[in-house]
């Protein structure tokens, strides 16, 4: 099984949600994102993937790499 992304968004109810990429439902929902963050850190891990934190307006504030990444870096 290859490794998902984790995105870190915004839920209308104003909480927030780790889900997997191409999934259609949340792994987990939160109050605040910094909780979000924390469990899609901890799955990223396992499975050796990336995290993509999204802003409250949906845009991409950041992304997290926890494997899976060239060594050497490229460039």
């Amino acid at each position: 099984m290859a490794p998902k992304n984790q995105h870190v968004t915004p839920r209308p109810d104003g909480n927030w949600q780790v889900k997997a990429e191409k999934a259609l439902r949340a792994t987990a929902v939160t109050r605040t994102q910094r909780e979000a963050i924390q469990i899609a850190r901890d799955i990223a891990r396992n499975q050796k993937s990336e995290i993509i934190i999204h802003r409250s307006d949906g845009r991409i504030r950041a992304r997290d790499s926890h494997g899976g990444d060239p060594y050497p870096p490229r460039g």
